[in-house]
């Protein structure tokens, strides 16, 4: 069983808050949920909409077709009526506030009154809330009852919360950023645990102080991290450079959206991936790790702390919009890597520099450096592969889709009882060398948010092995795929 409700209105309205207060009462009864956004960058007004998507077995994406529309505007019917399943419904009711739908809706699921008014009582303004709530669960006739009880125990999160927590079980001691969508409810999260979990919150004036002064936090030896996206990114890429050659632990959040330039804001891409693997100038070793879950953004944001601590290297933790604002379930808990401070009492340099830490321009020191830093590159590579550097789902096939970070969702979703594996790579840089063996005599398939296959330029790069452009899916709307959308697509690329 499979349920896809659409929650759409103007920013103010209240979809969000909707689907998250049913979201809440799904899994308090064992369902899993997946909830995605679409905004517009307005604070009121235009046409946002949530879907959620809700099963008895995983589902980690969305359809593309609606079962239920919760319209809290006639623009909502107008846009999405097109996507409503033959059997499906709407709810609406110009004029009726939100929680007047949240009564219509938890009726219209067979959900009893007092689950609605459980969440509820967590919210403010409880007798206004109630009061619309009882009239709209009142009024409801249509009833559609999907709902039973389960007995799973699951967690339920967005992304940016998996690096949250796992920063602060990896032990953050300070984290910098400048507000910048979608990286900035970390900054919240963060900020809401800082004085229970002995950590330092700061919000910059720009994305140039925050790298600044994280630098010079962590040659303190703080455990330093940073969060921002493309546009801001851009702007650390000097001091990007300053961390690689002075050998500072720094641990960098990037949350991608559509560029170039402002792109569209509050939509998703995967087009940073060139950008973290080559952002600043000169030749120095960094990671770049990419998480498809908010599980595995808790479990990949410790190790960046393990591998930065440990080798004094900049590690980059690559996620997009969807990733970090979409609501996914999980029944397991993450495995937190634990990593012991630097402690480096040195003197730290932005020149080349002598073993004392003092600026020269001597050859066969410049030399020794470089070579220094080729072979801690080497370190790292082979200290990697104690990881789990990528990811096999599924059983053997001559068909193997490979990609990486969010659009992992709608791949496990779209390829459930289909003959075909993926691959999902977790280490970007460094490239998993095994890799180039699972890819091998196969018909590789590969699914990006990108237009021009990121992925698939670095696994030329470092396999040798090129796919066929016809073998491409790409998708750079700024949309994320949907999973019976990326299904269809798949089918016709099978052999």
């Amino acid at each position: 069983m499979k349920f896809n409700i659409l929650f759409g209105g103007q920013a103010g309205q209240g979809p969000n808050i909707l689907s998250i207060l049913l979201g809440k009462a799904l899994i308090g009864r064992g369902y899993y949920v997946f909830m995605s956004r679409d905004y517009q960058s307005l604070i009121r007004g235009g046409h946002n909409f949530n879907v959620l998507t809700f099963s008895d077995s995983p589902v980690y994406s969305n359809d593309s077709k609606i079962d239920l529309i919760i319209a809290l505007d006639e623009n909502t019917i107008n846009q999405h009526k097109k996507d409503l399943k033959e059997n499906g419904h709407i709810i609406s009711g110009n004029g009726k506030g939100n929680m007047y739908f949240a009564g219509r809706l938890f009726k219209s699921l067979c959900l009893e009154f007092n689950v609605l008014e459980e969440q509820l009582k967590k919210l403010d303004r409880f007798e206004e809330n109630i009061k619309d709530a009882k009239e709209g669960y009142e009024e409801e006739k249509k009833t559609m009852c999907r709902v039973l009880i389960n007995k799973n125990k699951l967690f339920f999160m967005n992304g940016n919360k998996g690096i949250s927590d796992g920063a602060i079980k990896a032990g953050l001691d300070i984290y910098y950023a400048y507000p910048m969508t979608p990286a900035t409810n970390v900054l919240g999260e963060l900020a809401e645990k800082q004085i229970e979990n002995n950590i330092i919150v700061l919000e910059l004036e720009s994305e140039v102080a925050v790298i600044n002064a994280a630098i010079g936090s962590s040659i303190t030896g703080a455990k330093t991290m940073i969060g921002t996206s493309g546009g801001g990114f851009d702007l650390m890429t000097e001091s990007l450079s300053l961390a690689g050659i002075a050998e500072v632990p720094l641990v960098i959040y990037l949350a991608s959206r559509p560029g170039p330039s402002t792109g569209v804001a509050t939509y998703s891409a995967q087009g940073d991936l060139d950008m973290a693997r080559h952002a600043g100038h000169g030749e120095f070793p960094r990671m770049v790790l990419a998480p498809g879950s908010p599980k595995e953004a808790e479990e990949l944001i410790s190790q960046a702390f393990y591998f930065s601590q440990k080798f004094g290297i900049p590690v980059i933790v690559l996620s997009d919009k969807h990733l970090a604002e979409s609501i996914y379930t999980s029944d397991k808990e993450a495995k937190i890597t634990s990593s012991k401070k630097m402690i480096s009492l040195k003197r730290f340099n932005s020149y080349e520099t002598d073993k004392f830490g003092c600026a020269t321009e001597d050859a066969d020191l410049i030399n020794k450096n470089v070579e220094a830093r080729l072979k801690k590159g080497k370190d790292i590579e082979k200290e990697a592969e104690n990881f789990e550097g990528f990811k096999l789902h599924g059983k053997n096939s001559k068909n193997l889709i490979i990609s990486w970070g969010s659009p992992t969702g709608a791949i496990l979703d779209a390829i459930n009882g289909m003959n075909v594996q993926f691959l999902q790579v977790l280490y970007l840089e460094p490239f998993p060398k095994k890799i180039k063996k699972e890819l091998e005599g196969k018909n590789i398939i590969l699914v990006e948010n990108t237009a021009t296959g990121q992925l698939g330029k670095l696994i030329a790069e470092k396999t040798g092995i090129i796919i066929e452009e016809k073998n491409k899916i790409l998708r750079y709307d700024g949309r994320p795929f949907c999973s019976d959308e990326l299904k269809k697509e798949i089918e016709k690329k099978l052999k």
